[in-house]
């Protein structure tokens, strides 16, 4: 009874081409059972039929899939403990697996002894050692099939003539031959354990890990494949869902709805922040212009919207499910790249750029804000206490040292109130950072990382690097879900857009 294993990944992603295929149209009917939770019903024991285990079983493979491609580190790690969640189903999974194993020990205890769970766990260790081989190594499967033959071992527990150290050996002596060479220590200190039940335990714990070593293989030999036919393979596999279910696209529909709104309201007369949680488009479209937007046009304001919006419980497109967790971290990132780049811009304008001619100095105080704003989302005011302090410390310091005039009294005092301010949403400093960083994304979407990065926004050059590896792995992210589901876009808009001119206005991906 092995522990469960967990999938964990970095942000990463990247960019893929493929021939487009028709797909059928989405149904406009659909009510949305996810966002009711009652606490009543979530206590009672639900009935999964097989219809929807198999969904969950192809939404799995395609999530796997789908994650091998956008993340080139992707890999499975263990989850060595059930203490990481102090969730009821946590508490109950490690009650029910520690009782398990003191119920084995209750067993092997008795006079006679009773080896009817000890055989049941035999024979999933054969099971999983039979997992682990390679399609060509039938020999070593012989070997597994005569060391672990399960009717012997039943009449010999029968007739008390078991021999558990010569199984145990022949079971470690497979496990050695079997495992990584990472793993070759962790089988050698199973041959010092004497207990039955802890050797047990630990085999199935060793065996969990050489399991998850044989998927990250999997993983790194298939990847090659998967790249080259990742956006048929994502289609196909979203395509079969949505014959199950019609109104699988709902959701999409309305994000794509609200981009294409965005976009064609009227220019405001006075200057907005193009992030304004009221929707102002990032690709203005002249309300006179009788041309509808294209399909490119409305898919970048919602990718946009995506990353600089919070959404709250709103409902996320279908289409970008998989990929949910990966934007609210770079929505996340975003913020706190904004505001470290208006105290350093701050900063700066009281060191008359003198001190931060010094790649060392400014990273010093990238350091120190970075490490003081962690919590800025739930404690913007003392986060920004802690920064003003201590960055007004630090170029007091910095002008002393290079024997430049400290800043005067009232000039302390402005430069500690200015960084206070930023800890407001309306501080116009932080506005036009804001602007500025989302301008920056909207040029990579248009004109391309490369073009972009040479016409690199004013303010922004102290964080060039975060934001240019933002930039890189939001871009290719965006370009990969418009290769997959482009067509399905594209039926969308149709319904959106005003009929006569839809047509003309279908794009294919950049």
């Amino acid at each position: 009874m092995p522990k469960t294993e967990k999938t964990t990944s970095k942000n990463d992603s990247r960019e893929s081409e493929n021939e487009i295929q028709k797909p059928k149209a989405p149904s406009k009917n659909h009510k949305d059972n996810t966002s009711s939770e009652g606490s009543s019903s979530a206590s009672q024991p639900v009935d999964v039929s097989t219809e929807d285990r198999k969904a969950v079983n192809e939404v799995s493979k395609l999530s796997i899939a789908h994650e091998t491609i956008v993340n080139q580190d992707f890999m499975v790690k263990e989850n060595n403990n059930f203490s990481e969640s102090s969730s009821l189903e946590s508490n109950f999974v490690e009650t029910m697996y520690n009782a398990f194993w003191d119920h084995l020990k209750d067993q092997l205890s008795k006079t006679p002894p009773d080896f009817s769970c000890a055989l049941e766990l035999i024979s999933n260790i054969k099971q999983i050692l039979v997992s682990l081989l390679l399609p060509r190594q039938n020999r070593l499967k012989n070997e597994i099939e005569e060391a672990l033959d399960m009717d012997l071992l039943k009449q010999e527990t029968e007739h008390g003539a078991l021999n558990v150290p010569h199984l145990s050996n022949s079971i470690l002596n497979l496990m050695a031959i079997l495992c990584a060479p990472v793993r070759d220590e962790a089988v050698q200190n199973l041959e010092g354990i004497k207990d039955p039940v802890e050797l047990l335990r630990g085999i199935f714990h060793v065996l969990s890990l050489m399991k998850m070593d044989m998927v990250n293989y999997t993983i790194k030999n298939i990847r090659p494949y998967l790249q080259e036919h990742s956006v048929q393979y994502e289609r196909a596999k979203f395509q079969e869902l949505l014959d199950k279910q019609p109104n699988l696209l709902d959701c999409t529909t309305k994000w794509m709805t609200r981009a294409a709104t965005d976009i064609t309201k009227p220019l405001p007369s006075t200057s907005v922040s193009p992030s304004s949680s009221s929707g102002i488009s990032l690709f203005p479209f002249p309300a006179t212009d009788p041309e509808p937007p294209s399909l490119t046009t409305v898919l970048y304001q919602g990718y946009l919207n995506l990353v600089l919006r919070d959404h709250g419980n709103e409902e996320f497109p279908e289409t970008m499910l998989m990929d949910k967790a990966r934007l609210q971290a770079m929505r996340s990132k975003l913020h706190h790249l904004t505001i470290l780049a208006s105290v350093l811009l701050v900063a700066r304008s009281f060191c008359c750029g003198v001190l931060f001619s010094s790649p060392d100095f400014v990273e010093k105080l990238k350091s120190i804000t970075k490490d003081l704003t962690k919590e800025f989302s739930s404690k913007p005011e003392e986060s920004m206490l802690s920064v003003s302090d201590q960055i007004s410390q630090e170029i007091h310091q910095g002008l002393k040292d290079t024997g430049l005039a400290v800043l005067s009294s009232e000039n302390r005092a402005s430069l500690v109130g200015q960084l206070r301010n930023i800890a407001k949403k309306e501080n116009c400093i932080r506005t036009i950072i804001k602007q500025r960083i989302h301008l920056f994304l909207k040029c990579c979407l248009i004109h391309g990382m490369r073009e972009s990065l040479l016409d690199f926004p004013g303010g922004l050059l102290f964080i060039e690097p975060e934001l240019a590896e933002l930039g890189w792995k939001f871009v290719n992210l965006m370009h990969y879900n418009q290769h997959v589901f482009s067509p399905y876009y594209a039926e969308i808009l149709k319904n959106i857009i005003s009929p006569p001119n839809a047509e003309k206005n279908e794009e294919k991906p950049v």
